[in-house]
């Protein structure tokens, strides 16, 4: 069921929707109307008390929602993204239900998994066509009636949700965070802060005079891990493949960074800590997993987060020297522990709301990447995702990267 062109407004309920056109008088909630329920069926919906919450359910100050939307659809499953993903034009846009918001989304975030995820690594039961996208931000254009109890139309509001490459997005009212603006650096937190903070909260131990070492340290996820090392006072170093990463490092905070295109990272690390780093940051695998399993302390932790190295070849791995791996965590007494940030849900919103804090007082650099130096210039619009997933993967990005998503519906929000 989709919106119809000529319908402004809403009413939802656990029974049977009731649709309204608009109109210039106060909208009669479906309890005041009678006999409209009839006409679709079934009992007669729950009676709305409180006549105020109609007004929530009407498109906001002459906003539109159109019938029709484009979002990004897998249609086969592939680790390459162009071969994956189709763009629709003519998509029915959701209706939401009784616990739902209605997201117009402003801006969605790229993710190094968002090919596992067209590749169908996470779900082997999931046949296309399927939604993707992880991560947005946008507002509130239309809710169901439970929901309005804490959101209201023209809200700004951020959530991760699968299907966020559309234009507009059901989401449910508990998984969604509330915000003060609609603003991109809001989205750098909602996957990539959230799984740097609870990951070294629950499992690096920092403390101060610690050795962190950041793997990818200027990306989406790895510019927070800096940053929050930082913050425990620890030593932190970071790798980067430009100078430009490691100026941007350095502004941040990080006291040493490596240019792994300039120099030796093993031999780094070798003569400047003998002794081993005590914390590494792992997001990349392959070779550099190597490295960093190699430089761990006595009692040192290796977080892996991720292998983006991996993530395009048809086994999304890459290969590692993993047959030394006993010897060489027994003789350290050290370890290697896994993060996925779906298995910390219950830490995400403390998480989440302490990393907002952080940005809220200036503690906290959320660097954001358009794509304004890329060859063709800044990301914008759902056809512009597949030239942001390219950028990641040639490893351009400083921050994370965002695609903004311009709406030609003539509209206040």
């Amino acid at each position: 069921m989709s919106f119809s062109a000529k319908s402004g407004a809403l009413l939802s309920s656990r029974a049977p929707r009731c649709w309204w056109r608009r109109q210039r008088q106060p909208q009669p909630s479906c309890a005041a109307v009678g006999p409209a329920w009839s006409y679709f069926g079934g009992s007669r919906p729950r009676p709305i008390l409180d006549m105020s919450y109609s007004r929530h359910f009407l498109d906001f100050q002459g906003s539109s929602i159109p019938s029709s939307m484009k979002k990004l659809v897998v249609t086969k499953l592939s680790q390459n993204f162009r071969e994956a993903v189709t763009l629709r034009q003519d998509s029915p846009v959701p209706l939401p239900g009784d616990g739902d918001l209605l997201v117009r989304n402003r801006f969605v975030g790229i993710n190094a998994s968002d090919i596992n995820y067209s590749a169908g690594r996470y779900d082997a039961s999931v046949k296309p066509p399927f939604d993707i996208g992880f991560e947005g931000v946008g507002d509130v254009v239309a809710l169901g009636l439970s929901a309005s109890a804490d959101y209201t139309v023209g809200q700004a509001v951020a959530y991760v949700k699968a299907g966020s490459f559309a234009e507009y997005t059901v989401v449910p009212a508990k998984q969604a965070v509330p915000l003060p603006a609609v603003k991109p650096e809001f989205l750098t937190l909602m996957v990539s802060g959230a799984t740097a903070y609870i990951s070294l909260k629950e499992l690096g131990e920092l403390s101060e005079g610690k050795k962190v070492l950041v793997t990818a340290a200027a990306g989406g996820t790895g510019q927070f891990a800096v940053q929050l090392a930082k913050a425990a006072k620890c030593h932190v170093i970071g790798t980067c493949s430009s100078d430009e990463k490691g100026g941007f490092l350095k502004s941040i905070g990080c006291d040493r960074t490596i240019n792994y295109k300039t120099e030796n990272v093993e031999s780094v690390l070798r003569k400047d800590y003998p002794e081993g780093v005590d914390v590494v940051y792992e997001s990349v695998g392959g070779k550099m997993f190597d490295l960093a399993l190699n430089c761990l302390a006595t009692k040192g932790c290796l977080i892996v987060i991720g292998f983006i190295a991996g993530y395009q070849n048809p086994t999304g791995l890459q290969p590692i020297k993993a047959e030394l791996l006993p010897a060489k965590l027994l003789k350290k007494s050290a370890s290697i522990r896994g993060f996925f940030l779906n298995h910390y849900l219950s830490e995400y919103k403390m998480a989440l709301k302490h990393l907002l804090k952080m940005y809220e007082r200036g503690d906290l650099v959320c660097e954001v990447d358009f794509g304004d130096m890329s060859p063709e210039g800044k990301f914008t619009g759902l056809e512009s995702v597949f030239r942001a997933v390219d950028y990641m993967y040639m490893g351009k990005n400083i921050g994370k990267i965002v695609v903004e998503l311009p709406h030609s519906v003539n509209s206040k929000l």
